[in-house]
């Protein structure tokens, strides 16, 4: 029988990197014992009606459960063999003999014991945890199917001939996808619109909805980036019909080249497919890079072709000035050409300071200080592969990321510190950017999520945040510095629950707890996407607005 594929690495929130590691119950302790009051050396911190602990060193001891599935969450230590604990993470089973240390709360503050879940089939395929385990019905698949039915009755239109405009610039409409789908990708634009979010609605006076539906709607944006990508080769393919419909008045050069472009979007698409993306991130990332370059090359070509070419004569003119610019082709082109440049115009190579807490985690230092709530791209080769990082700074002299262990180049970064990286000097805004929109936020983390959300208590912030951090093994692997920060503010701004001595918790009902405490106008959480959908869903069915990371953000 063969090794099982390891589970393949991807993005999501607009970069902050997880690893998908299906179980019955990310969060939910096994064994659910409370350990007995009596004789308990414990420190309790009232925070309104929850509670906060500090156990004393006498009765600290280290779990010896199963490490969480945590978002961006540590490596199993390395005495295990990878292959085992793949089977063991697939069946969802713990190890003979571990039993975890019992969470030190009351049963009436935070339950540790979950409801039953039915077990999953083990057949259960990845593609169906990425698409339906964060709903059928989501913004994001709303937007896919709104824009798709969109240019859909277009075409319709256009081929039923109620649309002449799009019948006879087929291939116009084809480029406009392409504009809209690149707009929806383009960090610089999004960040200007991420900045006009907040500047707009960020005020206390806004309805809630708003802003919420708002925040739905950017994070969401690459359901029309998607949706744009399937609706551009459908009006390529129309286009193309009708051109060999009337080959009289066009040139087997424009066929080839159309034809070209139509083979390479196609291309494009299929590795963006949920499942090959997934499994072979690294081959979607190259192949939407370059087959997108020389589809772009050939745009170029393909305009010039059409525009110069005289059905008349059947022959090319060299007279396109003026013919160029009056074109609505070119002007698309052109705005499709300078999005794609400009994030390359900022690649720079810089000197970077890295540093180990332990085998499982590094911290990388940069030069400059970052807003809060935005993120960024390194790579240790810029035309291979990127990855992206939430960005920790106080917005003064210097920033940092924090890189779990959980690939080849994370990885790397403990055996081998590199001097220097490569990085866009241009940073991007995502869905923690948002939380300067609200007025009281609670942010939920797990493991290394919790890089994103440290500059909101590092720097001055427009919104009175709260913060929940879960992970396991807190200064032993994410160092001292990390642990003093978030260990300098009051017990009712943060709550940081240490796995290795705590167990683990039941994050959902932890988040609607603070959050009720908090009066929180929304709940933001980074963790895997069953983590975040107990989350989410946990919030929402308590009235409390919330948001998580989705597979394509």
């Amino acid at each position: 029988m063969e090794k099982p594929e390891k589970i393949g690495r991807f993005s999501s929130c607009r970069g902050v990197a997880f690893e998908i590691k299906p179980h019955s119950d990310p969060f939910a302790v096994t064994t659910p014992a409370i350990a007995d009051h009596h004789g308990s050396k414990r420190q309790w911190l009232p925070w309104g009606s929850s509670s906060k602990i500090v156990p004393s060193s006498s009765i600290i001891q280290r779990s010896t459960s199963r490490a969480s599935s945590h978002f961006c969450d540590l490596e199993l230590d390395g005495d295990e063999d990878d292959d085992d604990i793949l089977k063991s993470l697939e069946e969802g089973n713990e190890e003979d003999g571990l039993h975890p240390v019992p969470l030190l709360v009351p049963p009436s503050k935070i339950h540790c014991e979950q409801p039953p879940k039915a077990p999953k089939p083990k057949d259960s395929s990845r593609l169906s945890i990425i698409l339906l385990d964060q709903g059928l019905f989501t913004v994001y698949k709303r937007l896919f199917v709104v824009c798709l039915a969109l240019n859909v009755t277009g075409l319709i239109l256009a081929a039923t001939g109620h649309f002449s405009y799009a019948r006879g610039r087929a291939a116009l409409f084809s480029i406009g996808n392409i504009l809209a789908l690149t707009l929806c990708r383009s960090e610089a634009f999004l960040r200007v619109v991420f900045w006009l979010a907040v500047k707009l609605f960020g005020w206390s006076w806004v309805p809630l909805p708003l802003k919420t539906a708002l925040t739905s709607l950017l994070q969401s944006l690459g359901g029309i980036h998607s949706s744009c990508g399937v609706s551009s080769i459908a009006w390529l393919v129309y286009a193309l019909v009708l051109t060999l419909k009337d080959r009289e008045n066009s040139s087997t050069g424009i066929v080839w080249v159309a034809s070209m472009i139509l083979c390479l979007l196609s291309f494009s698409a299929f590795a963006a497919f949920p499942l090959v993306r997934h499994l072979h991130h690294n081959v979607f990332e190259r192949t939407h890079r370059f087959a997108g370059w020389t589809a772009l090359a050939l745009l170029w070509t393909f305009i010039i072709l059409t525009i110069s070419y005289d059905p008349k004569t059947k022959s090319y003119s060299n007279q396109l000035g003026s013919r160029l610019i009056k074109q609505q082709e070119f002007w698309f082109t052109l705005a499709i050409t300078l999005l794609i440049i400009l994030p390359w115009l900022t690649v720079r190579r810089v000197a970077v300071m890295v540093s180990a807490p332990s085998t499982h985690a590094s911290i990388i230092k940069f030069q400059g200080g970052v807003k809060a709530g935005i993120l960024g791209r390194i790579s240790p080769s810029p035309l291979s592969e990127w990855h992206a990082f939430g960005i920790i700074s106080d917005d003064k002299k210097e920033h940092m990321m924090l890189a779990g262990a959980v690939g080849d180049f994370t990885k790397s970064l403990v055996s081998n510190p590199p001097s220097h990286l490569w990085v866009r000097q241009v940073h991007f805004a995502g869905l923690p950017y948002l939380v300067n929109m609200y007025d009281r936020v609670l942010l939920v983390a797990t493991g290394s999520g919790i890089c994103v959300f440290l500059s909101f208590l590092l720097q001055p912030c427009s919104a009175n945040v709260c913060l929940i951090w879960v992970a396991k093994g807190i200064e032993q692997n994410f160092g001292k510095e990390i642990k003093d920060w978030v260990s300098g503010y009051p017990k009712e701004k943060v709550i940081v629950h240490d796995t290795a001595v705590l167990g683990r918790p039941n994050v959902s009902q932890m988040s609607v707890h603070a959050a009720r405490n908090w009066k929180a106008e929304v709940v933001i959480v980074t963790s895997n996407p069953e983590g975040s959908r107990d989350v989410v869903n946990a919030c929402k069915a308590e009235g409390i607005p919330a948001f998580g990371p989705i597979w394509d953000s």
